[in-house]
């Protein structure tokens, strides 16, 4: 629980931002016009998940003025964020009764948005030594 805190206190719109995806992930979405955009849903888990994983990034480096541990950083801001998704994924196919469908594809999507925003976080990190 105490890990909790400090991660809330540390990171609090990081955590902000994973809260959020998972709400979305099992809301039911309403129709809207851009429904009929090709490969709207990819563009918005890409922008969602690189979005989260920018903030992460750009929390971390305003806390700390050099990577410490590069290996524990690129699990929490690249490798973790993917697993979750996947996750996400298994349970919107398994656990919402129909209502929400799991997509490989989304999974893609979101690994996507992850790696490019762990891209830009790497280059600022060494732009900063």
């Amino acid at each position: 629980m105490n890990f909790l805190l400090q991660l809330v206190r540390k990171y609090p719109l990081t955590v902000l931002c994973l809260a959020a995806i998972w709400y979305l992930s099992f809301f039911t979405p309403p129709q809207t016009e851009l429904d009929h955009v090709d490969f709207i849903d990819k563009w918005v888990h890409i922008i969602m998940y690189g979005g989260t994983c920018m903030v992460m990034w750009a929390e971390y480096l305003h806390r700390h003025r050099q990577v410490q541990q590069w290996g524990k950083l690129i699990f929490f801001s690249w490798l973790a964020p993917i697993l979750m998704s996947g996750l996400i994924e298994l349970l919107q196919a398994y656990c919402t009764g129909g209502r929400r469908s799991g997509d490989w594809l989304d999974l893609a999507a979101n690994a996507i948005g992850v790696t490019l925003a762990a891209v830009i976080g790497i280059i600022v990190a060494n732009l900063r030594k």
